[in-house]
C-alpha cells in the first residue's frame, strides 16, 4: 500500500564555514520530525576557486549523533581528535560516529583545492539511541568501490550505502535500523520503493524532478511520508537524482544545542563542560 505524503518542503539557502554553500533541507529545530534523522545539508553543486589554503569548516566538536558525508563531485578531507584522517572523492562516503565526543574538521581536499572544480555533497546527521550516545567515537571510511550498485530495468541506478533496499545491502554499520540509498531515474522511469511499515521514509531531490505518489517535487525539495503503508511510487518527470532515507524512529526525549544532541538539558551542559576542558580530545 502506498504511503500518504505528509509534506513536501523546500530547502533553504545555507552556508557552513568558509567553503560550503548550498541548502538545508531540514534541521533538529525544525517544525517537522524526521526522526531518526536530524539534519540534511546539500552543499552544491558549487564551483570551488583554486586556492592554496583549503576552505571548509575548522575544528569543532560533536556529541550524541553521527554525521554521514556523501560526495558526488569534487573531494573533501577530514581529520579528528581520535586520530582519524581521510580523503573522500566522488562516490565515497564517510560515516563518523561522534557518540561520546569528538573534535574534527572538514575541508576541501588539498589537491582539489589547488586546482579548483565542482563540489557536490550532502551531510546527514543521524541520531543515536540514548544507550549509545556515550559510546566511543567511530569512523567508517567507505570507498565508492565498496558500495553495491545495480542498474534498474528502466535505465536508472540504485546504490545502497546503509541498510537494505531493492535486494542490496549497504556496507555501513549503524546503531539503529536505517537505510541510506542513492537512486537515479531516467525521464519517465517509474520505480516502487518498499520499506518497513513503521519506518520514517524521506526522499530528497538532489537533481532533476519527479513525482512521489503523484505529487511533484524538484531539486532542493524533501518529501516526508506517513507510516500508513510500506511503499512509495517515484516517477521521474526529468532525469532525477534522489536520496532515499528510511529508519526506525528513536522515540526518546531530544535536547539539541549547536553541535550536541542529547536527551536532557543537563547532558548538554555536561557536553559543553567536557569540550571546554579538553575531554573530547585535542585536534592540533
Amino acid at each position: 500500500m502506498n504511503r500518504s505524503i505528509v509534506a513536501i518542503q523546500t530547502a533553504t539557502p545555507n552556508s557552513v564555514g568558509d567553503g560550503f554553500v548550498g541548502l538545508n533541507a531540514f534541521h533538529p529545530q525544525g517544525s517537522r520530525p524526521f526522526n531518526p534523522f536530524l539534519l540534511l545539508d546539500h552543499h552544491g553543486p558549487m564551483q570551488v576557486q583554486p586556492s592554496g589554503r583549503p576552505k571548509g569548516v575548522d575544528k569543532h566538536p560533536h556529541r550524541g549523533f553521527e554525521t554521514v558525508t556523501i560526495v558526488y563531485e569534487g573531494a573533501l578531507e577530514h581529520r579528528d581528535s581520535a586520530g582519524n584522517h581521510g580523503k573522500l572523492f566522488a562516490g565515497d562516503v564517510q560515516w563518523m560516529t561522534a557518540a561520546s565526543g569528538i573534535i574534527h574538521e572538514e575541508k576541501h581536499e588539498l589537491e582539489f583545492s589547488r586546482r579548483g572544480g565542482r563540489l557536490d555533497f550532502v551531510q546527514l546527521w543521524v541520531n543515536l539511541p540514548a544507550k549509545d550516545k556515550m559510546s566511543p567515537p567511530r569512523y567508517q571510511d567507505i570507498a565508492a568501490t565498496r558500495i553495491p550498485k545495480t542498474t534498474l530495468f528502466g535505465g536508472g541506478t540504485l546504490r545502497v550505502i546503509a541498510g537494505e533496499l531493492g535486494g542490496l545491502r549497504g556496507p555501513a554499520h549503524t546503531f539503529s535500523p536505517i537505510t541510506v540509498a542513492d537512486l537515479t531515474l531516467a525521464a519517465s522511469q517509474t520505480e516502487t520503493i518498499t520499506v518497513p511499515a513503521n519506518h520514517t521514509l524521506i526522499v530528497y531531490a538532489l537533481a532533476g524532478s519527479a513525482t512521489i505518489n503523484g505529487q511533484s517535487m524538484t531539486r532542493g525539495q524533501v518529501a516526508l511520508t506517513g507510516i500508513d503503508g510500506d511503499t512509495i511510487t517515484l516517477t521521474a518527470t526529468a532525469d532525477a537524482k534522489l536520496l532515499i532515507l528510511s529508519g526506525e524512529p528513536i522515540n526518546e526525549p531530544l535536547a539539541v544545542y549547536g553541535p550536541f544532541v542529547m536527551n536532557t538539558r543537563e547532558e548538554i551542559m555536561e557536553a559543553f563542560d567536557d569540550f571546554q576542558n579538553g575531554r573530547m580530545g585535542v585536534l592540533n
